[in-house]
């Protein structure tokens, strides 16, 4: 029989399936409003005139203000580059689950590179219902292979995008002395990444998550998904479906960035919701600092506490570990007492 490419989910999480009874509240996943995100046409911004650019950068930042998340289109990466990315990362996912255990030497990729499911969960609730390999972006140019070069494409032309739209939001924040080559000088080739996502289809969807409920630990990120759904954001209290758009980015501020700007712009929880009968594939570009960079707003009062983002990293992991999620931000903020 040919082996499959899916993880020994349910082989690995035997006695938890056994022991515990699906909670109720998770079925209701895909029983959720679907939205389309904010739309802002980058056009305006690399060739409008003076005044179609200062609107587009509001509508930027607006959308960071307000939803946390938003989608670009006209963003500069071709649809040749997106599909020959999206046609690598399904042929490496279609490998057998032990040829991607042991894949990182031969695509020099950084060793335990590939991920899986939820090593630390306790309970089904803390279940992931899904695979991704995790590549910091010094290891996509150290490969000959065509997934290496295509991954290259991909992550130059993502970077670009992200180093634009950061620099252009701290500009936006105003009068706060901001320094504009911040992302440029922190956030290097040997600290951002990309994580190549595959959610195999799931037998007891939508009662498990693909991706547990989070905020990313990032300054930004920029994810490009197919077309079948999944993803889901909290937004005035309650869960909402995005609606996939063929033609689009999304970008969506992370932890980092709330802090860097006092709360101005969110990092909104989100998840990924499973399929019964379909796989979904998506890639994301995570703009990330030096683990001894420092984050600290320039505003006063400060709402968070300074800290490095190896600090950040170190306590969300803690957290994990101890209580099976991510507390995040909650952890840095300036105590009142």
């Amino acid at each position: 029989m040919e082996e499959s490419p899916d993880p020994p989910f349910v082989e690995t999480y035997k006695n938890l399936f056994d022991s515990n009874i699906l909670n109720e509240e998770h079925n209701d996943l895909f029983m959720v409003e679907e939205c389309e995100l904010p739309l802002i046409n980058l056009h305006q911004l690399k060739y409008g005139d003076k005044i179609e650019r200062e609107e587009c950068k509001k509508k930027i930042a607006k959308a960071s203000r307000e939803w946390g998340f938003f989608q670009v289109v006209n963003h500069g990466v071709s649809p040749n580059i997106l599909g020959e990315m999206r046609t690598e990362q399904v042929k490496l996912f279609k490998k057998t689950f032990n040829e991607k255990m042991n894949i990182d030497k031969s695509l020099n990729f950084t060793e335990r590179s590939y991920r899986w499911g939820t090593p630390t969960a306790t309970c089904l609730r803390q279940i992931s219902w899904s695979e991704a390999f995790h590549v910091p972006l010094s290891d996509v140019s150290k490969g000959f292979s065509s997934l290496s070069s295509t991954m290259e494409e991909f992550a130059t032309k993502l970077s670009e995008l992200a180093q634009e739209l950061a620099r252009l939001l701290a500009e936006e924040l105003g009068d706060y002395n901001y320094k504009l080559d911040y992302f440029k000088e922190t956030c290097l080739a040997s600290t951002c990444y990309l994580r190549m996502n595959r959610y195999p289809a799931c037998p007891i969807s939508p009662q498990l998550f693909g991706l547990m409920p989070h905020t990313d630990s990032d300054f930004l990120t920029i994810l490009h998904q197919d077309e079948i759904g999944g993803l889901q954001l909290f937004r005035d209290g309650k869960w909402i479906s995005v609606k996939p758009n063929h033609e689009a980015l999304i970008i969506n501020i992370g932890d980092l960035f709330q802090a860097w700007s006092n709360g101005v712009y969110r990092s909104v929880e989100h998840r990924v919701v499973t399929n019964k009968f379909k796989e979904r594939f998506s890639t994301a570009f995570f703009l990330c600092p030096s683990y001894d960079t420092e984050i600290l707003s320039c505003v006063e009062p400060c709402l968070y506490r300074k800290f490095t983002f190896r600090e950040f990293r170190q306590q969300v992991q803690e957290d994990v570990k101890n209580f099976g999620y991510k507390i995040g931000l909650p952890r840095f903020l300036v105590s009142t007492n």
